[in-house]
């Protein structure tokens, strides 16, 4: 019955993703899902505003929701020559028109209903992978959300990443940790109160 009730929860919450990238006009594969008791959801998506599902349920599981990335230039100088490196990690609840977290904090009520992750970087590339890994800290440190972005810059730009849960946060200790092509960049601790 509890199976049952994951996959209905699970099925829902993709349809919820494809009508939300449809009116978007974004395109995105089906997310990978496990239907285990710590399911988690990891995609890789593809440049500009495509997103992934995943968000934490009431209790210690972690159910899917909706993950969104998206690219803006930054207004950060950097050297023409200089590698892709990330420059700053800002989190909050709202980010403005330019992608840039509006008011920054490191502690969200449980009814957040949405967190951002803003990624500045500099230097340039022609084809790099940004991951955002979200880590609920208390009990395992059970995975929330993972999601990757590709980024091809010659300067300086901002990768927000988004994600979101329709349901209260569980209270405690959070972890966004971000790594560019596969070795941790920075990572940022962050708590979830009682609303």
């Amino acid at each position: 019955m509890s199976r049952s009730l994951r996959s209905l929860a699970l099925h829902g919450s993709l349809v919820a993703t494809l009508l939300t990238l449809a009116a978007c006009g974004g395109k995105q594969e089906a997310p990978a899902t496990d239907a285990a008791p710590a399911a988690a959801a990891s995609t890789e998506a593809a440049p500009a505003t495509t997103g992934s599902s995943a968000a934490v349920a009431p209790a210690t599981s972690v159910a899917p929701a909706s993950t969104t990335a998206s690219i803006e230039p930054a207004a950060i100088p950097a050297p023409a020559d200089a590698p892709l490196s990330v420059a700053k990690l800002t989190l909050g609840n709202a980010v403005d028109a330019e992608h840039q977290i509006s008011h920054a904090s490191d502690s969200f009520a449980s009814n957040t209903k949405a967190i951002y992750a803003a990624v500045a970087t500099e230097g340039k590339s022609e084809g790099a992978t940004l991951n955002a890994k979200w880590s609920y800290l208390e009990g395992k440190g059970q995975l929330v959300s993972s999601i990757s972005q590709s980024i091809a810059t010659d300067g300086p730009a901002t990768t927000t990443f988004q994600v979101q849960n329709p349901d209260l946060w569980p209270e405690g200790k959070y972890r966004v940790e971000i790594s560019l092509d596969g070795k941790t960049a920075a990572t940022q601790d962050f708590q979830i109160k009682k609303s």
